[in-house]
């Protein structure tokens, strides 16, 4: 049977080649080239509007004392912190992908509370509030230790960088930047 069929393929792939034929027989249709004109130059992109500087430069009142205690409806409403800085933030951007415990510079803040590595922070006064920016009193606990803290948080780059600064005893001298973690 194989041998019958042989020559009925070996025949209909001569057909198929002789129907291809040969494309220099047949004349080739001339093609017309369209260019559009070349602009001497681009044009300048318009300036970028910078995004204003956060205002770290808060001078807290010093008659100002930090709350003995929570103050009511803390964490809600306009006594939240805002969404746009609730997240989890890392100083060093490559924390962001480690398990919690292992992420040394994290930070991770929701309406009322600010969680770091060995310390809790829990939003006792707003002073100033906005979308972007919050001016607050927190109670601090961690390792064995109690303590007060005045902070000025905003979000800049769209969203993309955190600015804390602290105030009071302790604090740190200079604004501290924190990039937002992916969800």
């Amino acid at each position: 049977m194989t041998r019958t069929l042989f020559p009925l393929f070996l025949s209909g792939g001569v057909l198929m080649l002789a129907a291809c034929g040969d494309s220099a027989d047949k004349p080739v249709p001339e093609q017309k080239a369209s260019v559009a004109p070349v602009p001497d130059a681009d044009p300048a992109p318009p300036p970028a509007i910078p995004e204003p500087a956060p205002p770290e430069d808060y001078t807290p009142d010093p008659a100002v004392k930090p709350p003995a205690a929570v103050e009511p409806g803390i964490g809600s409403g306009d006594k939240a912190i805002p969404a746009a800085i609730q997240g989890r933030w890392a100083i060093d951007a490559s924390d962001c992908p480690k398990r919690p415990g292992t992420d040394l510079t994290a930070l991770v803040i929701d309406a009322a509370n600010l969680r770091f590595h060995e310390s809790h922070g829990e939003l006792a006064r707003v002073r100033e509030r906005s979308a972007t920016r919050l001016v607050a009193d927190y109670k601090f606990s961690g390792e064995g230790m109690d303590w007060d803290r005045l902070m000025v948080l905003s979000v800049t780059d769209g969203g993309k960088t955190l600015v804390r600064r602290d105030h009071g005893d302790g604090a740190a001298a200079n604004a501290m930047r924190y990039t937002r973690c992916a969800a």
